[in-house]
């Protein structure tokens, strides 16, 4: 395009997140040409008897993404009080991924937020932090919560997934992971940061928002910090 000034088009990892060449051409994940070191590495951490299931890693020719993320999906029976340890039976991984590719394979086969019925949840949160408050990376922080009218959210959630994992908020380490809710009368889409009390990371991130999202004019935009919800 006309508008992409040379060297910036390549440092931008939003266009790899956007241009979905990968055609799943590489299904076969355990791919042979796993460095040695890496298999040295996993045979360490199977032998010191750790539990760990084996490290998510990149493909060969796959665009990494700076960090490791899994999806989550949650869902609740309407009416029913939850507790923070009934939230966490609720909630199910979908899965881990580490680059671009593997990312559009989980995402292409789950259901857009927009058809989901009552009242779902898809999380999807840095590798190693639960999608709940109480997380050591989470109870610190909090959330921007932006409500949607209906039929939305698929668009909107899909926006800012791929803004997160392109690393467009430009806020460090900040970035803990998004939410979607769908409710009967409205959408809710978030985005948690560990810091609450940082306010020039917060209004970096409500720009970032506004911008990615290409939301209408009118949208309230609310930040919470997660004590505040509990």
């Amino acid at each position: 395009g006309s508008g992409d000034g040379g060297g910036e088009r390549m440092n931008n990892k939003f266009d790899a997140l956007k241009d979905d060449d990968s055609g799943d051409h590489d299904q076969n994940e355990e791919n042979s040409t796993q460095k040695d070191g890496e298999k040295e590495k996993m045979e360490r951490d199977k032998n010191q008897g750790s539990s760990k299931r084996k490290a998510v890693v990149p493909g060969p020719a796959e665009h990494p993404l700076q960090y490791n993320y899994t999806f989550w999906y949650s869902r609740r029976t309407p009416g029913r009080p939850t507790s923070s340890q009934s939230y966490e039976q609720n909630i199910k991984q979908i899965g881990t991924f580490a680059s671009v590719e593997q990312f559009w394979r989980f995402y292409s086969h789950m259901v857009r937020p927009g058809d989901l019925t009552g009242h779902s949840d898809f999380h999807l949160f840095k590798e190693g932090i639960k999608p709940m408050w109480e997380d050591d990376a989470n109870k610190n922080g909090g959330k921007w919560i932006i409500r949607l009218r209906k039929g939305l959210a698929s668009r909107c959630w899909e926006n800012l997934i791929l803004a997160m994992l392109g690393e467009q908020f430009m806020v460090g380490e900040e970035i803990c992971g998004a939410v979607v809710s769908v409710r009967f009368q409205e959408d809710i889409i978030s985005i948690w940061n560990k810091t609450a009390s940082d306010q020039a990371t917060t209004a970096r991130i409500r720009d970032t928002l506004r911008r990615v999202l290409n939301l209408p004019p009118n949208t309230i935009m609310e930040y919470k910090t997660h004590t505040d919800s509990i």
